[in-house]
């Protein structure tokens, strides 16, 4: 089995200082050595490959023909390394690399997109692929590594090594399609819902979630009466616009709307969290590190807006 000769690495890189700079003095000052151990090594060099490499004369440290022939792939080979090396420092610091990201379809039309531009900006060498999950599917795949971050509805701890952040919270509303009664009040209270068909997000999809609907439900006076449970709220959406059932839904999703849905802001005030960051605090990754930092600071400043 054959191994590399770092040994002769060391002395190529020597050879092109020397021919570059035609001086041997100048040579050695520039690979911070004395010049005694430069000469030494390109004789080595010579000897190993069996041919002389320069020419010294009273004008000075000259190209021979066959140091001349080598010069090219030598100097392609310097800057290869230069490429590793810097390769490496990225990786190592997560200028460069893969991330995983995996996202819930409102998160991928609001948060993903803004993260995406300043990991552009700051890290222009890094790869991001973004794929479309469900709450649910986050954990384990945060867990064996399938994914680096997640964008999901996470409210609460979930343990086993999976922190998670906030990042946006919203105001529930009703989507009913147009034509609807309850289209035509300015508010709706919640206990108007009690006996319409509902399309709920799926409890598969986000147990948390499903659950805190039901939950706000219940207190509310009526237990809800779910006729679909569906993916994601472009679903939910899509459902009421079928004449399948009204939806609570977040405020923001109204931009997904429609002509033939109607949003109708409730009575009480209910707050849910829309989007939250979730990675694995067990396995490193630095460019995670760096989500993260992003992610604090967009609390930050929609902490300070508000």
């Amino acid at each position: 089995m054959s191994t590399i000769d770092f040994r002769l690495i060391r002395q190529l890189w020597m050879f092109l200082a020397v021919a570059e700079e035609k001086h041997f003095g100048r040579a050695a000052q520039r690979l911070n050595m004395s010049q005694p151990p430069l000469t030494e090594q390109i004789k080595v060099l010579e000897q190993s490959l069996k041919m002389t490499l320069f020419e010294r004369s009273r004008r000075g440290t000259q190209l021979s023909p066959a140091g001349a022939a080598i010069l090219p792939a030598v100097r392609q080979f310097a800057d290869q390394v230069e490429r590793l090396e810097r390769a490496v420092r990225e990786v190592a610091s997560g200028q460069s690399g893969v991330l995983q990201i995996g996202a819930i379809t409102s998160a991928m039309l609001d948060t993903v997109p803004a993260l995406q531009g300043a990991l552009r900006r700051d890290y222009p060498h890094l790869s991001v692929f973004v794929r479309e999950i469900d709450s649910a599917e986050a954990i384990p795949a945060l867990e064996n590594g399938e994914l680096d971050v997640a964008f999901v509805r996470l409210d609460g701890p979930v343990g086993q090594g999976i922190e998670s952040l906030p990042l946006a919270e919203d105001r529930l509303a009703v989507a009913v399609p147009r034509g609807h009664a309850l289209a035509d009040q300015a508010r709706v209270r919640l206990r108007s819902l009690a006996g319409e068909p509902l399309v709920m997000s799926s409890r598969q999809v986000s147990p948390a979630y499903f659950d805190l609907l039901t939950a706000i439900c219940r207190s509310n006076g009526f237990s809800p009466r779910v006729m679909h449970e569906v993916r994601s709220v472009t679903s939910q959406i899509a459902y009421v616009g079928c004449g399948q059932g009204v939806a609570l839904v977040p405020a923001s999703m109204r931009k997904l709307a429609s002509e033939n849905v109607v949003f109708r802001p409730l009575k009480e005030r209910v707050m849910v969290v829309t989007a939250a960051l979730a990675w694995n605090a067990r396995r490193h990754h630095p460019m995670v590190d760096a989500v993260v930092e992003w992610a604090r600071g967009v609390g930050t400043r929609k902490s300070s807006r508000a």
